[in-house]
């Protein structure tokens, strides 16, 4: 999937998501937004000045989020996400309002709607992972300019002995099973069993 792929997806299909901000001392926040619209410059969401969600994100421009779709856990798909955050004030206000027409019965009139300002989540970087996938799948992303840096597990080929003790200790079998092993990152769970199973110490992360 594309970077915009991933953000398109969690804004019109999981829509609502789990975000944590940090507040005067460093410790993290987390609270329930909907995602209201996204685009080349990345997802948007909106809130009023009185929260303290606000004054959170307005103290300290970053944010990050979960959001998780599918009726259990072996059909669900999630999408984790760190990004920077900037105020960009009524700005689209009104597409936001004819986008999500719920918004609506929570802030009914103009002069209520007042209280609302608009952010931008508009760097950041990711992973996208699906469990309902067999075997599961995982993918780094980023925009904006970030770059997206693998994390995981992988073998030094040149400490690799050709045993096979991580091939068969791993729950996804998504290491090669024969001549110097290879880690398919992509369907790891990052479980760490073939680091611990290694007896030469070919296996680290990153």
């Amino acid at each position: 999937m594309t970077s915009e792929e991933i953000l398109n997806l969690v804004q019109n299909k999981i829509h609502s998501v789990i975000v944590a901000t940090l507040d005067e001392e460093g410790l993290p926040v987390t609270c329930v937004i909907d995602m209201m619209l996204v685009d080349e410059g990345g997802l948007y969401f909106l809130t009023a000045r009185g929260k303290e969600f606000y004054k959170r994100l307005m103290a300290k421009p970053v944010i990050a989020l979960t959001g998780l779709k599918g009726e259990t856990t072996m059909t669900s798909v999630s999408v984790n996400l760190r990004g920077e955050v900037r105020n960009i004030g009524k700005e689209r206000l009104a597409e936001i309002f004819e986008k999500n027409p719920y918004m609506t019965e929570i802030y009914p009139t103009e002069t209520s709607r007042d209280a609302l300002e608009f952010f931008q989540i508009y760097k950041g970087s990711g992973e996208y992972f699906d469990l309902s996938a067999k075997p599961i799948f995982r993918q780094r992303f980023s925009f904006g300019g970030e770059e997206a840096l693998e994390h995981g597990y992988f073998i030094d080929i040149s400490k690799c002995i050709e045993c096979g003790k991580c091939n068969a200790v791993c729950p996804q079998g998504c290491i090669t099973d024969s001549g110097k092993r290879k880690i398919l990152s992509e369907h790891c769970l990052h479980c760490g069993r073939c680091m611990e199973a290694c007896p030469a110490g070919a296996v680290f992360t990153t």
